[in-house]
């Protein structure tokens, strides 16, 4: 199995105005990411909104420019969208870093099935690394919970609130909590009214930016600040600083 950062966002502001954003410190992410990467690794960057191609390219000259910053300039950086998905997928095994977009995780699925993505993710290496960032992180997960987030979704009978993922992992986050926390959604509280229901009989971990899952050697960890959402019930599990070891 790769290597897996699961993460709300990475990103953190830049030192340097010449930079999009740097990788962020806390939590010791950014020394574990960089430190599991080759000095010049081959990269793959899926996109979230496949037809979104200004957004796109400009995503991946914004990561590739990062990770020059620490020290990992890329071999190559190709971001996979409806362009060229086809060509690209079927070298996945090529890649050492495979970073999966944030964005609108419904759509991000959909292209994830019919790019082949969700087929082939069983073809990475093991000596592979995989970031994925919001809807990435979640569309990483065995059963991916689709987290209304558009205006109608909640309110929607034919919205899927589930679908089938990567499976790279059993565990389904929930990010940006400092930013939806108190979010309404259709005249619904997002996570009262919506999540906690959506709760029962499953375990979702809910994480601000910067916090992540990192999983390795068949062992996953949560570090930094980290709530699970389970059977309605909100807890908070780690403050920032810390680590958890997840059983699933």
């Amino acid at each position: 199995m790769p290597t897996l950062f699961i993460t709300s966002s990475p990103c953190a502001p830049a030192p340097d105005a010449k930079l999009p954003f740097v990788f962020w410190e806390g939590n010791g992410f950014a020394e574990l990411f960089i430190r599991s990467l080759p000095p010049h690794p081959r990269v793959f960057m899926v996109a979230a909104y496949p037809d979104a191609h200004e957004h796109n390219d400009r995503m991946t000259a914004d990561f590739q420019a990062a990770l020059t910053h620490h020290g990992r300039t890329p071999e190559w950086m190709i971001m996979v969208d409806d362009r060229n998905a086809g060509q690209m997928v079927p070298r996945l095994p090529s890649v050492d870093l495979l970073i999966l977009s944030g964005g609108h995780v419904p759509t991000q699925n959909r292209f994830f099935h019919e790019c082949g993505l969700v087929s082939a993710a069983a073809s990475l290496r093991e000596d592979a690394v995989v970031m994925g960032i919001s809807a990435g992180s979640m569309n990483m997960a065995d059963t991916v919970y689709i987290q209304p987030e558009e205006k109608g979704e909640a309110v929607d009978p034919s919205f899927r609130r589930w679908g089938r993922g990567l499976g790279l992992t059993p565990f389904q986050i929930l990010p940006h909590l400092q930013n939806v926390r108190n979010d309404i959604l259709d005249g619904l509280r997002l996570f009262e009214d919506i999540t906690f229901h959506d709760s029962i009989g499953h375990t979702f971990y809910a994480l601000p930016d910067r916090s992540f899952l990192y999983a390795h050697a068949g062992i996953t960890t949560l570090c930094g600040e980290g709530w699970t959402i389970s059977d309605g019930i909100m807890t908070k599990v780690t403050s920032g600083g810390e680590h958890l070891t997840l059983r699933a």
